[in-house]
């Protein structure tokens, strides 16, 4: 079962595979995200935890309206389990007992949003969160997920005002012993928010001020609230609100007539926990359906509420402090740490060409920007902290640089664990000898070549990028990432606006004539492709291949009829000899289109025709291999 990003049923696809091995469910994951995005929250998360603090991943507040669609809950926790993962789950059943007191005859009560409790009321709320607790416990054992209830133990209280709201207590300790316990035995934790006072009373506690608590005892690094509506809502217009930054927004939305009760509660508890907190902290609202995403992808889902930053912009360190300076080049910087560079070569650098710094206050993220006058300015820096990347404060400083420039040229690591945020934020890429060089306002490869060129004779990047394109006629290849989204490249614009297709990093195809391509176009991303190329002016497929489809017609191409064939080594060879094909596309599993290629070599030697095809691997069988170049199609 496939998993659609956005899709709210999602997580019922998930059935079939709930108690699968940890690899098919990571797999899963990969079709609500990029490969390395899952792989690199996967990571995070499970180096957060250890034996000595094994709670340090996630806590989850279940609202009590989350709990009446329970299978879809339970799937969710136990998606979490079956990849290593043990979020603290605490659950609240407001709704729940407002039904069970107005079945008794009783009135629900409530002052500045918090339920006046009497002993027939607590003895109700008791009964209840015992039954949906276990129920709860019941649903992720049904799953083979181990749940351990916690239903006392935790939190100590004392009377909140014992003459106001009667039996509802005010949260003194948290004992996070039995979650420990329960995590170190492999079960998930399963808490309900009642207290007990000193002298062994139990009191009511407001489920959200109970995780609330719960959080700043455990400081963990994801801090979720589940409930139906998937987030918060502005009262006024009925849209969700995706981000709320308490530094500037808190005392304004306060005001709002349409901020009380529950709301106005959540906003205060919100506040009060994130101000204990590190300021990279966050509380995320979603549903149950959205929690995956919510935790594995960069773009997350439903409301996030954090503290917010304020963002400067400077033209010398020293305004934000030369040693805050050198003490975050020395803890991030990858060129330091690796050893290539040092902190004062850094500095020294830095001095050769005017420059501007740009990041947030507590310098979660500090971008360095060259910018010497009437040239291409250069990201000679973007050094973010864990925090920073998940708070998005990375993406607002790279927004206020983009203000500022209109195009920018910049430098990662081929093996940077956040390369795919580069690919989204570029215009166009390529790769060689382990870097990859990005940029964006550049839509011309002849331009791009001259500002490299220009770059390397003014020593601005430290690498040879020359020439942009292969180094190993006569077979030309390109690349194309799969985990860099198409929305964010030039390859896409070019296949479907393009007058023709300019490879940036390869010889052109000519734009005047019929280009012949063949590919493999049963999976996705072979479909994905055949639809853009059946819009496209200049660009014909001739042949697809498929060993299931094999003499079947085509369907999504309309430019002409084209039947499925299964072509073998030798028809490839065949092929590139007799010069029927201007271009070869290989979307192949990962293994299997080294045999295509060598095929098409094969052919080239004794082709008939002077120029050779062309190869386009969308997989990553050869990104790193001499003769093949690493990047994003160029118009």
């Amino acid at each position: 079962n496939a998993v659609r990003r956005g899709d709210n049923t999602s997580v019922r696809g998930m059935q079939s595979v709930a108690q699968t091995d940890r690899d098919t469910i990571t797999r899963l994951l990969y079709s609500i995200g990029s490969k390395r995005e899952v792989e690199r929250h996967l990571r995070i998360f499970s180096s957060a935890s250890n034996p000595s603090q094994p709670a340090k991943f996630a806590v989850i507040k279940v609202g009590g309206a989350v709990l009446s669609h329970l299978d879809e809950l339970a799937l969710s926790l136990s998606f979490l389990y079956q990849v290593g993962l043990y979020p603290v789950v605490l659950h609240g059943v407001r709704p729940q007992i407002n039904e069970k007191v107005e079945e008794d005859g009783v009135v629900p009560d409530y002052i500045d949003g918090i339920r006046v409790t009497d002993a027939k009321t607590l003895q109700i709320a008791r009964e209840v969160f015992l039954e949906k607790n276990l129920n709860l416990v019941t649903a992720l054992e049904k799953l083979g997920t181990r749940a351990r209830p916690i239903t006392s133990g935790v939190f100590t209280a004392e009377y909140l005002d014992k003459k106001t709201y009667k039996l509802v207590g005010k949260i003194t300790k948290v004992d996070k012993r039995p979650i420990e316990a329960s995590i170190r035995a492999g079960a998930l934790p399963i808490l309900t928010s009642l207290a007990e006072s000193a002298d062994g009373q139990i009191l009511n506690v407001n489920a959200d001020i109970a995780a609330a608590e719960l959080a700043k005892e455990l400081r963990p690094m994801k801090i979720v609230f589940l409930n139906n509506d998937g987030g918060l809502f502005h009262g006024v217009t009925g849209k969700k609100i995706d981000v709320i930054n308490l530094d500037e927004e808190y005392d304004t939305l306060m005001k709002e007539p349409w901020v009380k009760y529950d709301t106005k509660l959540k906003l205060r508890e919100f506040k009060e926990l994130l101000y204990h907190l590190p300021r990279s902290s966050s509380v995320a609202v979603i549903s149950a359906s959205s929690l995956h995403k919510e935790l594995f992808t960069d773009s997350g889902a439903g409301t996030l509420i954090r503290r917010g930053y304020k963002l400067f912009k400077h033209d010398d360190i020293e305004k934000i402090g030369a040693d805050r300076f050198r003490q975050v080049v020395h803890d991030r910087d990858p060129e330091v740490l690796a050893g290539f560079q040092s902190v004062a070569g850094v500095l020294s650098d830095l001095r050769k060409t005017p420059y501007s710094v740009y990041g947030d206050e507590p310098l979660d993220v500090v971008a360095i920007v060259s910018h010497p006058e009437g040239e291409v300015p250069v990201m000679t820096k973007m050094l973010s902290s864990r925090g920073g990347v998940w708070s998005d404060v990375v993406d607002n400083v790279f927004t206020a640089i983009k203000r500022d420039h209109r195009k920018l040229f910049w430098t990662a690591p081929h093996e940077d664990e956040n390369r795919v945020w580069h690919f989204e934020r570029a215009d166009g890429s390529f790769t060689r000898a382990g870097k990859s060089l990005f940029w964006y306002g550049v839509q011309d490869v002849a331009e791009v070549e001259k500002t490299i060129k220009d770059f390397e004779a003014k020593g601005r990047i430290e690498r040879s990028f020359l020439p942009v394109g292969p180094s190993a006629p006569p077979l030309r290849l390109v690349t194309i990432p799969a985990g860099a989204r198409a929305s964010s490249t030039m390859a896409r614009r070019s296949m479907s606006n393009s007058p023709g297709l300019s490879r940036g990093y390869a010889p052109a195809v000519a734009p005047t004539s019929s280009t012949e391509l063949k590919l493999g176009a049963r999976g996705f991303i072979g479909q994905a492709l055949t639809t853009h190329l059946s819009a496209h002016p200049h660009l014909h497929l001739s042949h697809v291949s498929s060993r299931q489809l094999g003499g079947c017609p085509l369907g999504g191409y309309i430019k002409n009829p084209v039947t499925y064939s299964n072509l073998s080594p030798q028809d490839v060879e065949s092929l590139e000899t007799s010069g029927e094909v201007d271009a070869w596309v290989m979307a192949l599993p990962t293994g299997v289109r080294n045999t295509c290629v060598d095929a098409v070599g094969c052919g080239a030697k004794s082709r008939k025709t002077a120029e050779c095809s062309v190869v386009v691997d969308l997989g990553a069988d050869h990104r790193s291999e001499k003769g093949w170049t690493y990047g994003l199609l160029g118009e």
